[in-house]
């Protein structure tokens, strides 16, 4: 696609008063947009206009047709490239300072007669094994700017693409002519949805995690559970605070989403639930995890002091009569016996076995 700056002057018109009162207009540079600008489309009925559009044409199609509206996507912008359309458009300045800074919780926002939504999205890094891992979960955002005649999209992470929804919305023309409210529709769903694929794909991990705990003899850092543990908490803030915004709009927040579009985003909201209800499960079984791998790991560590103090009982019969017979007394018991040296090691050898086979038996050993 050929960059939007080519194919119409990004230029704005400011009317300055001459002399004789008249007002003429002079062209103003503003910066170009193809290097945020994803896609700009202008859609009437629920069908694409054929052409390629710069925002303000686009909008000035929509206006003078007095239907449709206009659906243009930006990845990344920057606030001095935003501030053109964000002009055009009417988008309020609180608003569009989060949607350029982005890090913000997922909410909803009505600022007069324009809705700002804030989607977290997330997407599963393959690993070859969940235990040694650092990194699962990677989050982006979506924030999308919606009025009566217009959606305003802007992306932030390289895994946040839209370009399928797009797709998906134009080859359902139907959908598409519900207006702006179908575009957040789609665009919630689409993050919904990724989020089940990422929760089964951690819920994969955790069930490798859960036999190696369980499976004996194995040994496991409690650090590797912590480190999932953590990508389930990125995951969690993510889903949770998105909750509230769907329910709202479900509820009627705001007469831009019509009722027909509302019983949409009920579906989503019980999409939301479930998966908010499994990432809860989540994090509650890898507490269970990190306690069990605790438990294993203090039964490990009194066993091997078992092992220590039996062998240190060993050590002491011997030592025990080294002790006695290093004293330098006149008067010993078999000191010039010639078989007294041999006597005493087979009494320590005695004494010794049968220590073992004490500690044996009684699984010391």
């Amino acid at each position: 696609m050929p960059p939007l700056s080519s194919l119409r002057p990004a230029i704005s018109r400011a009317r300055l008063t001459g002399r004789n009162g008249q007002a003429t207009v002079m062209p103003r540079l503003r910066v170009p947009m193809s290097a945020y600008v994803v896609d700009c489309g202008v859609y009437i009925d629920g069908r694409r206009l054929p052409g390629r559009w710069t925002h303000d044409a686009a909008i000035d199609e929509v206006r003078e047709r007095g239907e449709g509206f206009v659906w243009i996507g930006l990845h990344e912008p920057t606030e001095e490239q935003i501030t053109g359309i964000a002009e055009t458009f009417g988008l309020h300045e609180l608003a569009v300072e989060d949607a350029v800074h982005a890090h913000n919780r997922p909410k909803l926002e009505r600022y007069d007669d324009t809705l700002f939504m804030v989607l977290k999205t997330v997407c599963y890094v393959g690993h070859a094994e969940p235990t040694t891992t650092n990194e699962i979960v990677e989050t982006g955002e979506v924030q999308a700017f919606v009025g009566r005649d217009f959606v305003v999209t802007v992306r932030h992470g390289k895994h946040s693409g839209l370009h399928d929804v797009r797709r998906r919305l134009e080859d359902d023309p139907e959908q598409l002519a519900l207006g702006p409210a179908a575009v957040l529709h789609a665009i919630a769903d689409h993050v919904v949805d990724s989020y089940l694929e990422v929760v089964e794909a951690i819920e994969d991990d955790i069930d490798v995690i859960e036999a190696e705990v369980f499976a004996p003899r194995t040994t496991m850092d409690p650090e590797q559970i912590y480190v999932m543990k953590r990508e389930i908490l990125e995951l969690r803030r993510a889903v949770m605070p998105l909750l509230k915004p769907l329910r709202k709009i479900t509820e009627g927040y705001s007469s831009l989403i019509p009722h027909e579009v509302r019983s949409y985003f009920r579906d989503v909201e019980d999409h939301l639930s479930s998966v908010a209800e499994r990432v809860a499960g989540f994090n509650e079984l890898l507490t269970t995890l990190v306690d069990a791998v605790l438990a294993k790991v203090s039964m490990r560590q009194n066993t091997d002091m078992r092992k220590i103090t039996a062998y240190a009982a060993l050590i002491t019969v011997p030592t025990m009569f080294a002790g006695i017979y290093g004293m330098n007394f006149d008067f010993m018991p078999e000191l010039h016996w010639k078989f007294g040296y041999p006597l005493l090691i087979v009494v320590i050898l005695l004494l010794c076995g049968l220590l073992a086979r004490n500690f044996r038996k009684n699984g010391w050993l």
